[in-house]
C-alpha cells in the first residue's frame, strides 16, 4: 500500500506558474510510476504525467511543453512544475501510485486558473 499527500496547490492568474508536490510512504523504487492526473468539474480524470525510478517520463498533449514532472533523489517526492497556466488547467490534481497494475491516489490538492 502507498499513502500519498499532495501539497501546492492554489490560485494564479493565466500565464503564471505553479508547482504541487506530492509525498509517497514507499520510494518509487519499489513501485512502478508515479505520477498526476487531474479532474476538472464535470468532467473525468485525466492524465497529466507520470515518471518511473529510471525518471522516464510520460505527459499528456495538453500540458507538453507547459509542465514538467520530476522526482528526488530518494524517489519519496515527486513534482509537477506548471508554467503558462491556463484556466482549463483549472482542476483537482491527485497525485498517484502504480503498484503492479494497483492504483493509489492522493486526496487531490484545487488549481485554480483564473483569466
Amino acid at each position: 500500500q502507498v499513502h500519498l499527500v499532495e501539497s501546492g496547490g492554489g490560485l494564479v492568474q493565466a500565464g503564471g506558474s505553479l508547482r504541487v508536490s506530492c509525498l509517497a510512504s514507499r520510494s518509487i523504487f519499489t513501485i512502478n510510476a508515479l505520477g498526476w492526473y487531474r479532474q476538472a468539474p464535470g468532467k473525468q480524470r485525466e492524465l497529466v504525467a507520470t515518471i518511473t525510478s529510471r525518471r522516464r517520463t510520460n505527459y499528456a498533449d495538453s500540458v507538453k511543453g507547459r509542465f514538467t514532472i520530476s522526482r528526488d533523489n530518494a524517489g519519496s517526492t515527486v513534482y509537477l512544475q506548471m508554467n503558462s497556466l491556463n484556466p482549463e488547467d483549472t482542476a483537482v490534481y491527485y497525485c498517484n501510485a502504480d503498484v503492479n497494475g494497483n492504483l493509489y491516489w492522493g486526496q487531490g490538492t484545487q488549481v485554480t486558473v483564473s483569466s
